[in-house]
């Protein structure tokens, strides 16, 4: 998948997203183990909540890893570890 996509007014959303909102999930979190972008592929198979969430981070478009490591930490599933 791509990492952003451009909405009918020009302005670019990430395709990762710290949660859904109200949005159908078809893929349960058991059953999406490979996920690539242009910025790599990750398997997430037995991975804990704060890895999961450094390797999706990671696969970001890096305009929006900030916001993304930000929204981690205030859900405290951003490790002091994982910190740059």
């Amino acid at each position: 998948m791509s990492s952003i996509h451009t909405d009918r007014y020009g302005v670019k959303h990430s395709r990762i997203l710290p949660q859904f909102n109200g949005d159908i999930i078809t893929s349960p979190r058991s059953q999406v183990y490979f996920l690539a972008t242009e910025y790599g592929v990750i398997n997430l198979e037995g991975r804990s909540t704060w890895e999961r969430a450094e390797m999706l981070i990671s696969i970001a478009h890096p305009d929006f890893r900030d916001v993304l490591i930000k929204e981690a930490q205030d859900r405290k599933i951003w490790r002091r570890s994982n910190k740059r």
